[in-house]
Parts: structure tokens; C-alpha cells; sequence
């Protein structure tokens, strides 16, 4: 089909050009004297991203998933106790990480289209008076159901409750996209891949450590071998890697950080997403639909799960956008599979790319036979984005 293609899933998302073109480039030699240049310009600036001024980042050759499996290893003994709201996907997904690893954890269910809940979690440790239980798994912005949850909060309820576990926390498809506070929220531990808010290609899985976190890794006595961030962080301060890095993402998380960090500024990258989102959550409403969370606060600004109406089924806009219209969208994930339809909007985007996007979706709905008026989301979008810009 000619015209460009619209990937308008949470992740991965469009890679810019300018970022193709920093990964296509010759490999060199990874233990060359003048490699560690690199190594030093990603490391010192990943922290900037998360707003961490104490503790230490990671890159892998990776995923976020496999950060979530990174983390724990090596900060929480064999067969530990830990604790974790579940809400969505991938919060299940990452309590499954941990009971496959053979941790216990106590799960905190919540409805799906909620956030996680700092009351529940304040109770449930304060009721673990013998302190067992070692962290609190965290997703950040559940990316199924497109809900963000407020990690500061969570922060504050595990202060009350007066208990020393490690704050996990999944920033997936919030890092690099939305607001976040690594030393101000006291993260223990953050995890993000390379395919959403960065803007490259899957491969690379990006961890921050705090200074209490990092203390645990030495003592640990989980077993580790690729995971392990003592050999990491030993090759890291010269410059390397302890195996042989993903050079070509490497050149295109270099360039990245140039355009988040040093370029754009995270406060103004957050700004953005918000400014977007609240264009897609104008044109949702105005289609008369209903989105996954909840309720407003919670509302994610990267992606938006759309419920579709009784009867109709989210598959066949999804197979319609994309057969149809070269659009790409999220899928319901799970108990949400045939209900609901998600429009990520996070990365390299900007209100014209997102309202040709919302413009296809509602070309999709009719397919679908969900009749909206035409125009509707996209004149809702339009009107957001200038009100926007006019109080900005």
C-alpha cells in the first residue's frame, strides 16, 4: 500500500530516521581503546532520564521483561517474599517473572482499568510485622489497560507502614515518556526497554539501581550468571561490557539520548505526551466510547485502551485498520481481548501524526460497524491541542 505505515501500538514504536540512520553504521571493535567514549556518554546520561542523582544505571543486550528478572536477582534471596498489586497484564506478567524465579508474592488483586491501590499496600505491610516480605513489584503504567499509577504514592504508603522492602518498578512504557522521579519517589530499582519512549528497535533493556539496592547485590546469594550486575558493573567503570554489546542499538541509544536528554529535556518530553494524550481522551469521548481506566486521574499518557460498545468486537477494528487503512493498533490483552482496541501514543510523535492516526481509527470503527461521526474524534483532537497550546 502506498503512504507511509502508522504503527500506533504502545511499543515498539516509530524509529525516527535520524535514529536509523546513527544504528547503520560498520561495527567496530568493542574492545578497542576508544569504544569506552560510548559506553561513558550513554552511562552518564541514562540517569537523566529516570531524574536518579544516586545509585547506578545498566544497559543489557535485552528487554524490559528480562530487566524485571535482573532485578531481583540481585537484590532478593532464593525462594524471598515479595509483594505486588496486580491490575492488568503485565503486572501479572511480572508477578509470573517472580514466581517462575521461585519467589513467594503476595498479590494485591485490583480491577482491571484501576491503578494499584497505596492503601492496599500500606496494610499489607503493615501487617507483615516480621518485615518478610523483601520488595514491592510496581508497574508504573499498565500498558492493557492504559493506567498509569502514582509510584510516589506508593512510596509514601510503604514510609507509613514503616517497612524496609525495595520499590520494583516497571517503567516499560512510561520511561522516557512520562514524568519520572527516581530519587524523589526513592525507587530501589527501574526497568524500561529500548522500543518505546526511546524510540529504537527492541534489544536493549535499561535498569537503575539505587545506593540501597546496589548494597544488596554484592551480599546476594541468588544465583546469577548473565544477570549478574557485579561483572557489569566492573567492566562498566572501564568503559565495556562484560559480553559483547548490541553495538548498532548502542549507536542508536547514543543519539537518542541526545534528542531526549539533551536536545528536547525530559520535563518538555513529558510535557508532550500529556499535551497528546489529552487529545486522543478528547477524541474518545468524542465517538461517544469509553476508555479502559477508570477514571480521569489515572488515565495513561502514552496509551489509550478503547472499550468498544456491547455486541462489537475490538478484533475486527484492529484486522480493519491494519487490512484496510495501513494502521496499527494495540490489541485487548487477556480477560480485555475482543473488548477493547489501544492507540499508543508515546515516541516519535506529534499532533499531525496522531490525528492522520485518529482519522484512520475512526475509518476502522465504521468497518467495524461502529458508526461515529465522521470527523468527530479528529475535530475533538484538533480542538484539544489548541486549547492547549493557547494556555500553554
Amino acid at each position: 500500500m502506498p503512504g507511509r505505515h502508522f504503527l500506533q501500538i504502545p511499543g515498539p514504536t516509530p524509529v525516527p530516521d535520524r535514529l536509523l540512520r546513527a544504528m547503520h553504521r560498520a561495527m567496530e571493535d568493542h574492545r578497542s581503546s576508544t569504544f569506552p567514549a560510548l559506553t561513558r556518554r550513554i552511562l552518564s546520561r541514562l540517569p537523566a532520564v529516570v531524574g536518579q542523582t544516586r545509585g547506578e544505571a545498566f544497559v543489557f543486550p535485552a528487554t524490559g521483561s528480562a530487566m524485571w528478572e535482573a532485578a531481583l536477582v540481585n537484590t532478593v534471596a532464593p525462594g524471598g517474599r515479595l509483594l505486588a498489586p496486580r491490575f492488568g497484564q503485565f503486572s501479572h506478567l511480572f508477578v509470573q517473572t517472580a514466581r517462575n524465579l521461585g519467589y513467594q508474592v503476595d498479590v494485591l488483586e485490583e480491577p482491571w482499568g484501576e491503578a494499584a491501590n497505596p492503601a492496599h499496600i500500606e496494610a499489607a505491610l503493615a501487617a507483615d510485622t516480621a518485615h518478610e516480605i523483601q520488595g514491592v513489584l510496581l508497574v508504573h503504567n499498565e500498558t492493557a489497560t492504559g493506567v498509569t499509577s502514582d509510584v510516589g504514592a506508593v512510596r509514601a504508603a510503604m514510609d507509613r507502614a514503616g517497612h524496609p522492602a525495595l520499590l520494583f518498578v516497571d517503567g516499560v512504557s512510561s520511561i522516557a515518556s512520562l514524568a519520572f522521579q527516581f530519587d524523589a519517589w526513592r525507587v530501589d530499582a527501574a526497568l524500561t526497554g529500548s522500543q518505546k519512549g526511546f524510540m529504537l528497535p527492541a534489544g536493549l533493556g535499561m535498569l537503575w539501581m539505587s545506593e540501597g539496592a546496589m548494597a544488596r547485590v554484592e551480599a546476594c546469594p541468588t544465583p546469577r550468571a548473565y544477570f549478574d550486575l557485579r561483572p557489569m558493573r566492573a567492566n562498566n567503570a572501564q568503559g565495556y561490557f562484560p559480553s559483547t554489546p548490541a553495538l548498532s542499538l548502542l549507536f542508536g541509544l547514543d543519539e537518542a539520548l541526545t534528542m531526549l536528554v539533551d536536545e528536547e529535556g525530559m520535563a518538555a518530553v513529558a510535557a508532550r505526551h500529556a499535551h497528546l494524550a489529552r487529545g486522543v481522551r478528547a477524541a474518545v469521548g468524542a465517538w461517544g466510547l469509553a476508555q479502559c481506566a477508570a477514571r480521569p486521574a489515572i488515565a495513561s499518557d502514552t496509551v489509550t485502551a478503547v472499550v468498544v460498545p456491547e455486541g462489537a468486537d475490538a478484533r475486527q477494528v484492529i484486522e480493519a485498520a491494519f487490512t484496510r487503512h495501513d494502521l496499527a493498533l494495540g490489541s485487548g490483552l487477556a480477560q480485555l481481548a475482543g473488548k477493547v482496541f489501544r492507540i499508543g501514543h508515546l515516541g516519535d510523535m506529534n499532533e499531525l501524526t496522531l490525528a492522520a492516526a485518529l482519522a484512520g481509527v475512526e475509518m476502522a470503527l465504521h468497518d467495524a460497524g461502529i458508526a461515529v461521526p465522521y470527523g468527530s474524534g479528529v475535530g475533538a483532537a484538533l480542538a484539544a491541542w489548541q486549547r492547549g497550546r493557547a494556555s500553554a
